[in-house]
């Protein structure tokens, strides 16, 4: 009796034994996976985006990356500058795409063959902002004339703060004064050598006039005590430009991730979602997409 209970105790514990270490597969009670759940994707590696800081302080970079990394799978590292650095950090191997706008330089970039190609993306226009008062009645004389208008600002000396930082609106605003015929120096004349942001605060401190993108103008409004002045004038217009950068220029080029950005930002879904931005804040979309 006593043996036949030890051998009926031994197969018992075999068979315990047993069912323990069977796979899970096996085990119909193991509740497997559901194809429908949302499992994160794998990162797709990372591109490093540099742009002008309209683009930024617009607050279209927040809008529309988180969008782009969701469907693709690749981080965006953002470095905001001026056109002018952002260009050099192409010509450096230090950025694998660009969005900028100074197309006459953009299309040296091109020509000097530091970038693959160049596609219009958007654009949007500048203003010239000044303090409510308006000392010069800008708004009143010259309201869609911006070479009467700094034409005005030189001969009165009024203060005037420029980007003064090889940005694309820096050159932008160059361009107008030479249009001019004018050189524009002296005490009213204020190199800032900051961002646009920066900038539109320095002038409402200082009630000053400056030229800026409507787009950051528009985001900071609320916060400033400046009104649009003049406006409407064809020298005024604003083109972006996307360049993927040379991968030629160093083996950390991430010319794959640079050119899926550069198709994602072309097609017509993200066109449509340029085109939709500010819209509901602002009554008016604060970049019109024109990629062809």
């Amino acid at each position: 009796m006593k043996r036949f209970v030890a051998l009926s105790l031994s197969i018992l514990l075999v068979l315990t034994l047993l069912v323990g270490c069977a796979p899970k597969e096996a085990n119909e009670d193991v509740q497997k996976p559901n194809e429908d759940d949302n499992v994160a994707e794998e990162p797709k590696g990372s591109i490093i985006l540099s742009t002008t800081t309209s683009t930024q302080d617009s607050g279209l970079l927040d809008y529309l990356l988180p969008k782009f990394e969701k469907e693709t799978g690749i981080e965006v590292k953002v470095i905001a500058v001026g056109t002018g650095k952002a260009l050099q950090m192409g010509k450096d191997g230090e950025a694998d795409i660009l969005l900028v706008h100074a197309k006459e330089s953009e299309e040296e970039f091109i020509a000097e063959g530091h970038g693959l190609e160049r596609h219009d993306v958007m654009y949007n226009d500048f203003i010239l902002v000044g303090s409510k008062d308006d000392p010069l009645k800008l708004k009143e004389n010259s309201p869609n004339d911006i070479l009467e208008g700094l034409k005005s600002i030189a001969e009165s000396q009024t203060k005037f703060v420029s980007r003064g930082d090889d940005s694309g609106t820096h050159k932008k605003e160059l361009s107008i004064w030479k249009e001019a015929g004018i050189e524009p120096k002296g005490e009213w004349y204020i190199s800032a050598g900051s961002g646009m942001a920066d900038v539109l605060k320095i002038a409402d401190e200082k009630g000053a006039y400056t030229i800026t993108d409507r787009a950051t103008y528009l985001s900071m409004k609320d916060t400033l005590e400046l009104d649009i002045i003049i406006e409407g004038d064809e020298n005024l217009f604003n083109q972006y430009g996307i360049i993927p950068v040379n991968p030629d220029k160093n083996d950390k080029i991430n010319a794959e991730g640079a050119k899926t950005f550069m198709d994602w930002i072309l097609s017509e879904d993200t066109q449509n979602l340029i085109g939709e931005f500010g819209v509901e804040e602002f009554g008016m979309p604060l970049f019109v997409p024109n990629a062809k």
